[in-house]
């Protein structure tokens, strides 16, 4: 063998030797990238997925397989993606979250949305973790609920817990718009509208899947119609109520009545006569004329005298009786004093003599 074909020969074998240990791309796992835990194996027992355990102190009820749709049974599916495994797709017209494990595989679980999680698409990263988490009811469902108040401080994690067994918190670009994917003791509300837009599952379901997301882990939110999303679309806020309307009060507060301007005192008797021109103020010292009491007329009496047996005629009625004119003295100002009339000039003495062109004499 020339010394050409070995070379050639080399790298031939030193090539192929290289190309094994790339993976390719429908092989490859998150473990090199993802900054959390390798993705679990995609193993999915055939029985008893649904039976009671017990977790951190707490017991989870079995769930009923047989109420169960098969389509929302957690299963293995064919799920063609070239996402990298370990990635979340939400589909939730089909009301279907699938873990993506890798070869065109995936593991199906039913879940829940509501009408808001059908408005709600775009992608997401799990930034956060939790068993058994807290659940604070926001204020506007407290409002619809009253009761709900013994839980505005955060209802602690338990059985009853709406959150249920474990809740995984989505972020987008930093950003926590509220969404969850968490676990419900509801297992009959599974694919149905029965959230205001997370994404339920049975408590045994988010319990496995809480075991095989890293963290960090990428979320992708279907459209309605099961499309891949261009971008983020969050549902419109809901609707501020409004306030009921309160009129105002009808008595001014004692402020309000403090700065009205104060009027001017009018000082007058109860009975006497209004000042003359406005403005005046009557004088409290003032004498003051009784009203005139009108005289009453005389009643005229008329006899009739008898005659014979005959009786004598009724006797007409009564004239009416005018009452005399009332003279009304013209108001006058108490505070104005009229002037005092002249004093009379006295009377000259008498003259003893005859007056001379109307003069007395002097003697």
């Amino acid at each position: 063998m020339s010394d050409f074909m070995h070379r050639a020969l080399l790298a031939i074998t030193v090539t192929a030797s290289l190309s094994a240990c790339m993976p390719t791309t429908t092989t490859s796992t998150t473990s090199t990238t993802s900054t959390g835990p390798a993705v679990a194996a995609a193993s999915v027992p055939a029985t008893g997925v649904y039976l009671a355990t017990s977790d951190n102190g707490f017991a989870v009820p079995a769930v009923p397989a047989e109420k169960v749709p098969d389509e929302f049974e957690r299963q293995v599916v064919d799920y063609p993606s070239t996402e990298a495994p370990g990635t979340v797709v939400i589909n939730p017209g089909s009301k279907h979250l699938y873990f993506i494990t890798g070869n065109n595989k995936a593991i199906r679980y039913g879940i829940a949305v509501g009408a808001a999680g059908f408005q709600w698409s775009g992608e997401a990263l799990v930034t956060n973790r939790r068993p058994w988490p807290t659940w604070t009811p926001p204020k506007e469902m407290i409002e619809r609920k009253p009761e709900l108040s013994k839980w505005e401080k955060g209802q602690p994690g338990g059985p009853t817990n709406p959150l249920g067994a474990r809740a995984l918190y989505l972020t987008t670009n930093g950003v926590d718009y509220g969404y969850r994917i968490h676990g419900t003791p509801d297992w009959w509300s599974i694919g149905k509208n029965a959230s205001s837009g997370c994404i339920r599952m049975i408590n045994q379901d988010v319990m496995d899947l809480y075991s095989r997301v890293p963290d960090g882990a990428k979320v992708i939110v279907l459209t309605a119609d099961g499309r891949l999303p261009k971008g983020l679309s969050l549902p419109p806020p809901a609707p501020v109520k409004k306030k009921p309307f309160q009129p105002a009060p009808a008595v001014a507060q004692a402020e309000d009545a403090a700065a009205l301007p104060v009027p001017a005192a009018v000082t007058a008797p109860l009975n006497g006569p209004m000042p003359a021109a406005p403005g005046a103020v009557l004088d409290p010292a003032a004498p003051v004329a009784p009203a005139p009491t009108p005289a009453a007329g005389p009643t005229p009496t008329v006899t009739q005298p008898t005659v014979g047996s005959v009786a004598p005629a009724a006797p007409a009625a009564p004239a009416a009786v005018t009452a005399p004119a009332l003279t009304v003295p013209p108001l006058v100002p108490p505070s104005v004093t009229p002037a005092p009339a002249p004093a009379a000039a006295p009377a000259a003495p008498a003259c003893a003599v005859p007056l001379v062109n109307g003069v007395c004499p002097k003697a």
